[in-house]
């Protein structure tokens, strides 16, 4: 359901100190990284710290999130949500009985994931009406190095293959997104957040866990 309860405008933090000009460089950002997957985009260091969610996942909610569009919080944070009301009015909700209402849904706790087949993921008539996943995680690099899950991916914008190393997520989430597939068009789209880095994992990439 629709959260009811009065913002704590005491926890309200900054928004885009550039609203226009820093919401359309993250929105080149992001859509780059769907255009590309495999390839890291930096959104800048256009927010302050928090220690409720990364830099990318706040500043991609701020850019893209508005009055029309519900944004699913996995867990009750403050901050974003204070942050979120007052900077983009988007309606918000919390409880797993809400997931197919969202079209954002801001997971920070990813390893207990909700059910991915719950949120809204379209039809092949209307694909577009579907959820983008905004997977806060504690690692996130290029090729096969740091600590996390090795990923190669493929599918278009991919010219053969690109590995990255994804922190914080098992393999029962990418064999839950992989299940996914056969319903394409319809379908999720990803993107993995870490510090003010943002990848890119449209419903057209394939996984495959190294």
């Amino acid at each position: 359901m629709l959260t009811a309860t009065m913002p704590d405008w005491s926890a309200l933090q900054p928004g885009f100190d550039d609203p226009v000009h820093d919401a359309q460089g993250v929105f080149r950002a992001v859509l780059d990284a769907l255009a590309r997957p495999g390839q890291l985009r930096q959104v800048g260091q256009r927010l302050g710290h928090s220690d409720e969610a990364s830099i990318a996942a706040r500043a991609t909610l701020l850019a893209l999130a508005d009055a029309t569009t519900p944004v699913w919080l996995q867990s009750p944070l403050g901050e974003v949500a204070s942050a979120l009301r007052f900077h983009t009015g988007a309606p918000l909700l919390s409880g797993e009985a809400d997931l197919a209402q969202a079209q954002f849904a801001l997971l920070t706790d990813p390893a207990s994931c909700p059910a991915l087949e719950r949120f809204a993921f379209g039809t092949a008539e209307s694909p577009e009406h579907s959820a983008t996943l905004i997977v806060d995680v504690p690692a996130l690099s290029v090729g096969h190095t740091g600590n996390g899950l090795h990923l190669r991916l493929r599918g278009p914008g991919i010219q053969t293959h690109a590995d990255v190393t994804v922190g914080g997520l098992d393999a029962a989430f990418w064999q839950a997104r992989a299940a996914l597939a056969p319903r394409f068009p319809a379908g999720l789209d990803l993107l993995i957040a870490a510090g003010d880095t943002v990848l890119g994992l449209p419903r057209t990439t394939h996984v495959e866990v190294c």
